[in-house]
């Protein structure tokens, strides 16, 4: 296992995901992340989106992240995550809806809405919509 990294992919709600990568994506502040192993120590925050994970067997793991830290070391990843799900357990109804609701907070100024929440919200809908594409291509 020279050529893997350790993975690790937590929220509030427990352990994600733990195993090794051969490589694996995060979606940083800054832009996407590709991590591979030996890459230099980083900290950061990360934004809603998807974390792919592909295994030293070509298989592709998908997860959705609403956002949180992560800590890369040589040898191990590790995503503390708002949230987290792995991406075959969204609910497409639901985030379709919530993105809906979002996107109608947003453009009806008339309400004391919160801007950043709303945005956030449309965000996190939106992420876990193209978690879901994603996965379907992967299965086609």
């Amino acid at each position: 296992m020279a050529h893997t990294i350790n993975v690790d992919i937590v929220s509030a709600e427990g352990q994600i995901f733990s195993g090794e990568a051969a490589m694996v994506f995060v979606p940083a502040t800054q832009g996407e992340i590709g991590i591979a192993p030996r890459h230099a120590p980083l900290l950061t925050s990360l934004k809603p989106g998807e974390v792919r994970v592909q295994l030293a067997s070509g298989e592709e793991q998908l997860f959705y992240v609403g956002g949180g830290a992560l800590e890369i070391q040589p040898n191990r990843v590790v995503v503390l995550a708002d949230t987290a799900a792995r991406a075959r357990d969204l609910d497409e109804a639901k985030a379709a809806e919530a993105k809906a609701r979002a996107e109608a907070a947003l453009s009806d100024r008339s309400d004391t809405i919160d801007v950043a929440e709303a945005q956030l919200e449309l965000a996190r809908a939106v992420a876990q919509l193209r978690a879901i594409e994603r996965l379907r291509k992967i299965k086609s």
